[in-house]
């Protein structure tokens, strides 16, 4: 027997086992529920995982593709969450502390059959439902199973599909071969909003509404979109001065229902020589990061019901499993060496305007202790050494580019034709104005950094020593081609020297805003933080260390930079939605400042030029630096940013050595000679006109 066979025998028989179970009696309550409704969830996937064995969805028309999305969802929407036993409170609160809490995990990782029977991966279908089917007979067996039996179950599935989850997930990230999404992308009728629903992804009204407005706008302007997008990926290689001739896949993450765009990105990017691989966002924790995952999706399902499962891993993560992990990942990439070394980097879609999160932090929810949470850091700064290895980061690049969604609200239309204007701002012009800016700072000791009114902002930024002012700068003049849009000078700031607390009254970090967020650095370092998410401020302290510095207690300042892109700031107040704007575009509007490593990790040893021939010798700090002695203390694998917007903003002051004062904004406004065209689209917010400034 073949090992496919061999699958599809071990395949067969679980599902039949476990269509039996909602018929049963065996076990008693409350624990039956579980198992009937669990079992009932694996059955539908079960009729998916048919479906696509047996030709796919052909003969489904939209209104059953529809219902079949809302069944495989439906226990974790907002109206039904609350007593769903993928909901860590609720189970807990009927199945028991410790097993209410383990069987939970355990339907959130069944959960990810969704993906692997859309996408016809038996093998992860049939681990899981082995594991099921074991804990049932748990429960049959004994009555009440011990909290150790459990947990020793999912443990050991967990570790023993190590070496098929974890490979699999690299394989996505860089082999073009597998090609599920694009397929649906390029071989479905973009037309028929049906296609939406092939992915397997949660379809909200939101993705109906973007693809439908998409299929309204002109080829010009979709055409347009794609150009920019792709140009920029292709802009990068040539500005850093990497080989993409080397180069043959590329990865493509965006959100579903920009597919028409996806769709024309994808042939610019094969006439340009490099096969397009589309990577869905981790379904199983082994995969999953707690502070974000990369990758296509849809609008979440329920963001609570993510929030809750972030840190399942805990259940599992121990020294054995991290040393586990680790080994499987060398030979993971080991094993893709050739793919992996043809792999140019990912070109990202983002989008914005969805309503801002307010999680809740339950106590029943995993959490990593303070054991767990080294063991996690070690792992990330052992794996960093290895995927560069394998893709060296000073062969690659990325772009990222971003658009709003409906759910901005009324104006969605013209916020959109607005964003499009605002990706294509002329880059001659403002590559100009920049130097302008860039040539000030070069003769700079430190910068100063005021709020004005209820912004607390008071830094004092110390920057590299030029040793050569004729070919070396500090400052990288930022257009429009790894980072959609224009609009930004940043370096990598000395550290000692560098102090002051910084503040801000919101930013948005992935789908969390941070309010009135905090940071106090001394020496270059995070000293304090804190946010008023939650009326505990130790509720606070901790929401900021995770979702903003990845768990770590302490980070370096790894960038300092001055946004330009006054015209996104006009958009953003003109519209009323600074707070619904990425980080992409609100770091172009005004000072910015990235906790973590500096923007050339793993780069640092290969030349940077601005436009006027200067090399940017920043690249390094104190911390980076360490990269020659001990690897593991130069790097911590988070780079985020934080903005202060523009009407937040006193002053910033470029200071010379000898105590020469320059002032580049004051009040908000641009006051440096060379940069008066930026402030004319601050002029426009009381008009409501745009400023035409693209190409």
């Amino acid at each position: 027997m073949t090992e496919n066979e061999l699958i599809e025998e071990r395949y067969a028989l679980s599902m039949e086992r476990i269509r039996t179970i909602a018929q049963e009696e065996t076990v008693g309550e409350p624990f039956r529920g579980y198992f009937r409704q669990v079992s009932g969830f694996i059955a539908l996937c079960g009729t998916v995982m048919e479906a696509v064995r047996t030709g796919g969805f052909s003969a489904w028309d939209g209104g059953r593709l529809r219902e079949l999305n809302r069944s495989l969802y439906a226990d974790i929407l907002p109206d039904r969450y609350e007593k769903s036993f993928a909901n860590p409170s609720y189970a807990v609160k009927t199945l028991g502390k410790g097993l209410g809490k383990l069987l939970c995990f355990l339907y959130a990782e069944i959960r990810g059959d969704i993906v692997y029977a859309f996408e016809g991966r038996m093998l992860e279908m049939t681990a899981f439902n082995e594991a099921f089917i074991e804990i049932y007979n748990l429960f049959e067996d004994e009555g009440i199973p011990s909290d150790r039996s459990v947990r020793d179950i999912l443990y050991w599935c967990e570790s023993d599909y190590c070496d098929v989850m974890l490979p699999y997930r690299i394989r996505e990230a860089v082999d073009p071969s597998l090609g599920f999404a694009r397929t649906v992308i390029m071989e479905s009728d973009l037309a028929d909003p049906d296609y939406l629903y092939r992915f397997g992804e949660y379809i909200s009204p939101e993705e109906e509404k973007m693809a439908a407005f998409l299929n309204g706008l002109p080829e010009e302007t979709i055409r347009r979109m794609a150009d920019t997008f792709t140009d920029g990926y292709i802009r990068g290689f040539k500005i850093m001065g990497r080989d993409l001739s080397k180069k043959k896949s590329v990865a493509i993450r965006y959100p579903i229902g920009m597919e028409r765009v996806v769709r024309m990105a994808i042939r610019n990017f094969e006439s340009a020589g490099l096969s397009v691989i589309i990577p869905r966002v981790p379904a199983g924790s082994l995969n999953r990061n707690p502070s974000g995952n990369a990758g296509y999706s849809a609008h979440p399902a329920n963001r609570q019901y993510d929030y809750d499962h972030r840190y399942d891993s805990a259940l599992y993560l121990d020294k054995a499993f991290r040393d586990r992990k680790l080994s499987v990942l060398k030979s993971a990439y080991a094993a893709l060496r050739k793919e992996a070394a043809e792999y140019a980097g990912p070109a990202v879609i983002e989008t914005f305007g969805e309503p801002g999160f307010d999680p809740e932090n339950k106590r029943e929810a995993w959490a990593f202790n303070a054991r767990q949470q080294k063991l996690f850091l070690e792992y990330r700064n052992a794996s960093m050494p290895v995927v560069n290895e394998y893709i060296p980061g000073d062969e690659t690049s990325f772009t990222i580019i971003a658009f709003p969604v409906p759910a901005i609200g009324p104006d969605f239309e013209k916020i959109f034709a607005e964003t499009v204007r605002i990706n294509t701002l002329d880059q001659t012009l403002y590559g100009r104005m920049q130097k302008c800016l860039i040539d000030v700072l070069d003769k700079a000791e430190h910068v100063e950094i005021r709020g004005c009114g209820e912004n607390r902002t008071d830094m004092n930024v110390y920057l590299a020593e030029i040793s050569d002012p004729e070919k070396q700068t500090v400052f990288e003049n930022c257009l429009a081609d790894v980072n959609i849009p224009l609009g930004e000078v940043f370096t990598s700031p000395k550290l000692a020297g560098t102090n002051g607390i910084l503040n801000v009254s919101g930013v948005y970090v992935g789908d969390i805003r941070y309010r009135n967020l905090t940071m106090e650095f001394k020496d270059g370092r995070v000293t304090a933080v804190s946010c008023d998410n939650f009326a505990d401020p130790e509720e606070g302290r901790k929401l900021v260390v995770q979702g903003i510095m990845n768990n770590h207690e302490s980070l370096p300042l790894g960038e300092f930079a001055i946004g330009t892109n006054t015209a996104a700031y006009a958009m953003a107040e003109r519209y009323g939605i600074i707070d619904r704007l990425p980080i992409l575009i609100v770091e172009k509007m005004g000072p910015h400042f990235a906790v973590g490593d500096t923007c050339y990790s793993w780069t640092e040893d290969s030349p940077m030029y601005n436009p006027d021939g200067k090399e940017m010798i920043a690249r390094d700090n104190e911390v980076s630096i360490l990269r020659k002695t001990d690897v593991s203390k130069a790097y911590f694998g988070v780079h985020t940013d934080i903005t202060i917007p523009y009407r937040e903003l006193g002053r910033i002051t470029a200071v010379a050595a000898d105590g020469t004062r320059t002032e580049i904004i004051e009040n908000g406004r641009f006051v440096l000679p060379g940069l008066e065209p930026l402030n004319e689209a601050l002029d426009g917010i009381q008009t409501g006109e745009p400023v035409s400034q693209h190409t």
